[in-house]
């Protein structure tokens, strides 16, 4: 009887502790919007573009100032954030993914979800994938409780990508002086977990039923950890918002859908205040890549930086960062270098469990950058082309870009050298003067990818 009574109470302090670490697991809240520029929020310098709730995580937390992603465009973007790796680790670097690709992110890769997953945490993805629309590679083959999203870009059409209006800046004007468009000019697909449920995809609502989605996933896991991953399929072109709150003048189409992005991102932050998950939850407000320039002013600004998506300049690569959340120091700035890459083992050492070893990944746990406590964390960074060549690297102040280029049938090289502490516009190439710092740089640029092709991993691939 006393060893049935005391094998009951060890049960039963089980029980609880479990009940409290699972209480006291912080949750993870990740907002990824798809090319949006550096210089695309007032926290960031925008004259024309209010965006108080987003500000909002910068005065209660930390903006980060030298944030990059791994490439400069959507599909190689992604995959680094979740897998923590340089998208060429994991076969993901040759450019976008269209509804005829019969690629996609390898199941065989531990994602971001699927860290917290094996935590017991819940975990859903609402919004844009773009890393395989076949079933075995969706979110939920990749972590993921659940899906509700476009699968790839929104201007990419079911199921050949074919029948597209006419782009451009004057082609994009034309569809938002007709909001309709969204339903008449394309066809685009909504998926809920596995299956399409929306044919075109209204577009108008789609940031608006995410964020909903988001909060309804909140409200019912609010008594155990979550991880939510939210990337947003704007402000990427075709540029849609609700009706009601459209400014019918093209030419501010782009601030309309930002300033609607930033509405959508306070209602998040209401509810977290609501149920008082604030203090617990760690929300990480970023983008993929640097604005579509080609636009005007249909795409973003990227402020005081050179170029936009697609590049290697800092436009394309260098994006805005804000993080709120437990130990991390309010209103403050962080100017260290950092990435995407780098937030999966940081997440990984905030909640406790290391990553397995099986896979090798280029991340660096960077929980002390977000804590204050550590002044830099990574010295170096390469830039790979929208294609996955190697193209440039990063060493403390200097970054070396040596682009290949083919121009009126013949091959030709741009080389620059960069000192980014004093020229973040990157205007002044000092590479001639400096041969020994090339040199240096280009060794080890070599020296790094060499092992990154050596050791890559492969993606899923359609029989």
């Amino acid at each position: 009887m006393i060893n049935f009574v005391r094998n009951a109470f060890f049960s039963f302090l089980c029980f609880i502790s479990l009940l409290y670490s699972k209480a006291d697991k912080p949750n993870f809240i990740v907002i990824f919007t798809d090319d949006q520029g550096y210089g695309d929020l007032s926290c960031f310098g925008s004259k024309i573009i209010k965006t108080p709730n987003i500000d909002r995580i910068a005065k209660e937390g930390r903006k980060f100032t030298n944030f990059m992603v791994a490439s400069p465009v959507c599909t190689p973007s992604r995959a680094a954030l979740l897998t923590g790796c340089y998208p060429k680790r994991v076969g993901m670097h040759q450019h976008v993914l269209f509804p005829s690709s019969k690629k996609g992110l390898n199941p065989n890769e531990y994602t971001m979800a699927d860290h917290f997953k094996s935590l017991g945490y819940a975990t859903a993805c609402f919004g844009k994938w773009h890393l395989g629309h076949h079933k075995p590679v969706l979110p939920t083959s990749n972590g993921f409780d659940s899906y509700y999203g476009i699968p790839y870009s929104n201007d990419m059409n079911h199921p050949d990508n074919k029948g597209k209006p006419k782009s451009g800046p004057s082609g994009m004007d034309i569809l938002w002086e007709d909001p309709e468009s969204t339903i008449t000019k394309w066809n685009t697909p909504l998926f809920e977990n596995e299956k399409i449920v929306e044919l075109p995809v209204d577009q108008r609502t789609i940031t608006r039923r995410c964020t909903q989605k988001s909060i309804d996933f909140i409200k019912s896991n609010n008594d155990k950890p979550f991880f939510l991953y939210i990337p947003h399929s704007m402000p990427h072109i075709p540029l849609y918002v609700p009706d009601e709150i459209r400014d019918p003048d093209p030419q501010n189409a782009y601030i309309n859908t930002i300033e609607h992005i930033d509405s959508e991102v306070g209602r998040l932050l209401d509810t977290l205040d609501k149920l008082n998950l604030s203090s617990k939850t760690y929300v990480i407000y970023t983008t993929d890549n640097g604005p579509w320039l080609s636009f005007k002013h249909h795409g973003g600004s990227a402020g005081p930086l050179r170029d936009g998506k697609g590049t290697t300049f800092e436009g394309g690569q260098r994006v805005p960062c804000v993080i709120r959340g437990p130990g991390i120091p309010v209103g403050t700035t962080c100017s260290a270098l950092m990435s995407t890459i780098d937030l999966l083992p940081t997440f990984a050492s905030i909640v406790g469990k290391s990553l397995p070893s099986g896979n090798k990944i280029d991340g660096l746990n960077s929980e002390a950058l977000l804590t204050g406590k550590a002044s830099s964390i990574r010295n170096e960074f390469l830039y790979y082309t929208s294609r996955g060549e190697i193209q440039g690297i990063r060493q403390g102040q200097w970054k070396l870009l040596i682009k290949n280029k083919r121009s009126k049938g013949k091959n030709e090289t741009e080389k620059f050298l960069f000192n980014l502490k004093f020229d973040l516009g990157e205007k002044n190439n000092l590479y001639e003067n400096n041969r020994e710092i090339v040199n240096k740089l280009s060794k080890r640029m070599i020296q790094l990818d060499n092992e990154i092709e050596k050791n890559a991993r492969s993606p899923w691939l359609l029989n």
